[in-house]
């Protein structure tokens, strides 16, 4: 019991932090109860505190302890809403806060930090967050720095982007922190120009607001941009962390450049980074989509630690490289490593099924997405099933399972369905897929320019001329191409 002593000569000393399982920190409990040191508020508080802080993973034992306590403290009601808004249910935050006001006790910053997060996360009602900004501004809160820049990620999570810039504009001298919240907010929002000038404005800019205007970059579709700024962050001496070399690798991905995607990662060996699930999952997906699958195969089983994502992106890297049936056993592999398979997992898997013929196999992994794990498909996996049954030849079970889908069919079910139909010739039903795509996305140009190259497939040169004189009369143009060349140090 070095903890229970170690705490009644220092108060102010967590008493869980050296506690390493439930059992002993219910020991330190019934000590504390035959003890008689239960009827202290304060010390049930901070005992409660160190629990959800140290052990979040037991906040229910918290919870339990501060049930009965009938004036708990405001530092042990904020540990419990800091820990709910980091995890997977932030709305049982708003609980504690409940409790704060209750006991007759004033919220501070720190309240509504950790509050604005949780709001940030529960996105279903949005009139929640702007009745926490309302309180923030009603307590006078609205000036601290760590509110604010809570307020910005939140407004950023509901796409609001006037209000994210209004945000910012009413900031006397918004900190490093507060202007790096911006940067992401905007880079989000859609608005990498003015994020690149508030980075290029900011007086010290550490690798956080680095990362941030890469990543940024590269969400936005500019990832020439994110790599031309990563070595520019190199050149100025800047110490690169695995947040920098995630967002480098994720540029290389989306370009397909795999020369720079190697040097990448001999960067990260030369620079003794650990490569954490993270990183790695990172490299995995580098190699896998720039057609390297032997690589991100060696990377991937030399990992010390994967979770679902790093399963997942090794599935569909074998499955976009035409493994179909190893793309299963991996899945296979995966389930008998504990590891409960998500959304994307699915969606991986159903791939590899595709370019396996595997159309049984696929069904019965999407029937045990729905019966055994309680997922709704999405609108990829639903795709990816129109995919598997016409790959197949099996054109008329694609589209009657069109048809069946208990949400409205989107362009990429119709699509998947208009591949497999040129690759079997099938005229009729080529047509009535394309027709369907420009009907959902009459403003892009390529459904237009589908439609019009199964008419030319078919040598119906008068139903294409129809087709682009359809695409003047609505003025929709046709997007050129790009190509990239790859320049790396």
């Amino acid at each position: 019991m070095q903890a229970l002593r170690t705490f009644l000569r220092h108060p102010t000393v967590s008493i869980a932090d050296s506690c390493k399982t439930l059992g002993e920190i219910k020991q330190i409990h019934s000590q504390l109860l035959v003890n008689g040191f239960l009827d202290d508020p304060d010390l049930v508080s901070k005992f409660a505190a160190s629990i959800a802080l140290k052990h979040p993973c037991n906040i229910e034992y918290s919870v339990q302890l501060l049930d009965p306590c009938d004036n708990p403290t405001v530092f042990a009601l904020n540990s419990l809403i800091r820990v709910y808004s980091k995890g997977s249910t932030p709305e049982k935050s708003f609980r504690f806060y409940k409790s704060i006001l209750e006991s007759n006790q004033k919220p501070d910053n720190y309240t509504f930090t950790f509050l604005i997060k949780s709001c940030a996360h529960v996105m279903v009602v949005k009139d929640l967050g702007l009745a926490v900004h309302a309180t923030v501004l009603k307590y006078g809160l609205d000036h601290d720095p760590h509110v604010q820049s809570g307020l910005i990620n939140m407004y950023a999570e509901m796409g609001f982007l006037g209000a994210v810039k209004d945000l910012f504009l009413d900031i006397r001298d918004p900190d490093l922190v507060t202007r790096t919240t911006m940067v992401v907010a905007c880079a989000r929002l859609g608005d990498i120009g003015f994020a690149r000038q508030l980075f290029d404005k900011m007086t010290e800019r550490d690798v956080v607001a680095w990362n941030a205007m890469i990543t940024g970059y590269v969400q936005c579709g500019e990832p020439l941009k994110g790599l031309e700024l990563f070595f520019m962050m190199e050149r100025n001496g800047l110490k690169v962390n695995g947040g920098s070399m995630v967002s480098v690798l994720s540029a290389c991905t989306r370009l397909g450049t795999l020369d720079t995607g190697r040097w990448a990662h001999k960067y990260i060996e030369h620079k003794k980074l650990k490569i954490d699930v993270t990183l790695g999952s990172a490299l995995v997906d580098m190699y896998a989509k720039c057609g390297e699958i032997d690589m991100a195969t060696e990377v991937f089983w030399g990992m010390k630690e994967k979770n679902v994502y790093t399963w997942s992106g090794a599935i569909g890297g074998l499955a976009i490289n035409g493994y179909g049936e190893k793309c299963v056993e991996l899945y296979k592999r995966m389930l008998h490593e504990g590891v409960m398979p998500n959304e994307v997992t699915f969606t991986s898997v159903l791939k590899g099924c595709s370019v396996a013929g595997l159309v049984e196999e696929g069904c019965k992994l999407f029937e045990s997405m729905m019966k055994e794990y309680g997922m709704e498909p999405q609108l990829e996996h639903y795709g990816c099933m129109v995919d598997l049954y016409g790959l197949s030849g099996r054109l008329d079970e694609a589209l009657n399972f069109i048809y069946s889908m208990p949400i409205q069919p989107h362009a990429g079910a119709w699509g998947a369905l208009l591949k497999a139909c040129k690759l079997y010739n099938n005229v009729e039903l080529a047509e009535l897929a394309s027709r369907k795509m420009v009907e959902l996305e009459g403003k892009k140009d390529g459904a237009y320019v589908e439609l019009s190259n199964v008419y030319a497939d078919f040598n119906k040169w008068e139903s294409v001329d129809c087709v682009r004189h359809n695409m003047k009369s609505k003025r929709v143009a046709k997007v050129p191409g790009v190509s990239v060349i790859e320049t790396h140090p």
